[in-house]
C-alpha cells in the first residue's frame, strides 16, 4: 500500500505539486489572519483612527496646508503605508517563528517543495495581511478626508513592493530569532523609529539641509513618498530612484531568504 501511494504521489506533475504546496501555505496564512482578526485587523484600525483624530483633526488644524493640500490629506497615504509596513513585517516574523517554535516547520521542510516556494508562500501571506490592513486604513481615511488617486500604477506598485520588502525582512528576522524577545527587538527599536522619521507626518523640506540629507538615507522615506505621489502627485524624492531602490531591495532580500533556507540557518541548527 505504501509503495502504491508513493507511486501515485510521484506520478503527480511537479508543477501541480508545487502549486498545491504554495496554495496550502497561503490558505493557512490567510486562515490565521482571519481566525485571529481581533489581533491582526482590529488593532491597526484603532491605531490609524487615533492618528487621524489626533494628528489630522487636532494638530492638523494648526499646521494648515502642506504641499498645497490639507494636512489630513497629506498624512493619509503615509498612515496607510505605515500600517502596510508594520503588518506585512509582523505577519511573517510571527508566523514563521511560530512554526519554528512549535516544531512543525520540519513537516514543511521535508515536503517536496523547493525553498524558494516556501519563502514565496510566507511572503504571500505577509502581503495579504499588509494589503488587507492597508485597505482597511484607507476606508477609515475616507471618513476624515478626501482621497483622489492621481497615478494608480504608482499606488499599486509602491504598496506591493513595500509589502514584499517588509515581508521578506520579517522572514529574515524570524530565521535568526531564537526567542520571542528577538522578534520584537527589530520592530520596536529599528522599524518604528525609521517609519516615524520616514516622512509619514511631514515633508523633509521642512527640515534643515543637513537633516534632509540624513533623512534620504532612510529607505522608508522613498516608499512613503512613492505611495504619496500616487495619491497626491507630491514627492520629496526622485520617483525613479524610489522604485529602483524598492525593486533591487525586493530581489536582493528574496535571494537572501532563499539562501538562508538552503543553508538551513535557524531551521536545521
Amino acid at each position: 500500500m505504501n509503495a502504491g501511494a508513493h507511486v501515485t504521489a510521484a506520478s503527480v506533475p511537479r508543477g501541480e505539486r508545487r502549486w498545491v504546496g504554495f496554495r496550502t501555505i497561503v490558505i493557512r496564512e490567510f486562515s490565521r489572519i482571519t481566525r485571529i482578526w481581533g489581533q491582526t485587523l482590529v488593532p491597526p484600525a484603532i491605531t490609524a483612527t487615533l492618528y487621524f483624530i489626533i494628528f489630522g483633526s487636532l494638530i492638523g488644524r494648526r499646521i494648515g496646508d502642506m504641499g498645497g493640500v490639507s494636512y489630513m490629506q497629506y498624512i493619509a497615504p503615509g498612515l496607510i503605508m505605515m500600517s502596510v509596513i508594520t503588518n506585512s513585517y509582523g505577519n511573517v516574523v510571527s508566523s514563521f517563528f511560530g512554526a519554528k517554535f512549535g516544531r512543525h516547520l520540519e513537516e514543511l521542510l521535508v515536503a517536496p517543495l523547493p525553498n524558494w516556494l516556501i519563502v514565496l508562500g510566507y511572503i504571500a501571506g505577509g502581503v495579504v495581511r499588509g494589503l488587507l490592513v492597508g485597505l482597511l486604513v484607507t476606508l477609515i481615511a475616507l471618513f476624515f478626508t478626501h482621497l483622489h488617486v492621481e497615478h494608480i500604477v504608482a499606488v499599486l506598485a509602491a504598496v506591493l513592493l513595500t509589502s514584499v520588502i517588509f515581508s521578506l525582512l520579517g522572514f529574515v528576522n524570524a530565521v535568526f530569532a531564537k526567542n520571542f524577545d528577538q522578534i520584537s527587538f527589530v520592530p520596536t527599536f529599528i522599524l518604528t523609529p525609521m517609519t516615524y522619521l520616514g516622512g509619514v507626518f511631514y515633508s523633509i523640506t521642512m527640515l534643515p539641509e543637513w537633516a534632509q540629507h540624513v533623512s534620504k538615507a532612510n529607505p522608508i522615506l522613498y516608499m512613503v513618498n512613492a505611495f504619496r505621489y500616487g495619491f497626491l502627485g507630491l514627492s520629496d524624492v526622485n520617483l525613479g530612484v524610489s522604485f529602483a531602490l524598492m525593486t533591487v531591495a525586493a530581489a536582493a532580500l528574496f535571494g537572501l531568504c532563499v539562501w538562508l533556507m538552503e543553508k538551513g540557518t535557524g531551521t536545521r541548527e
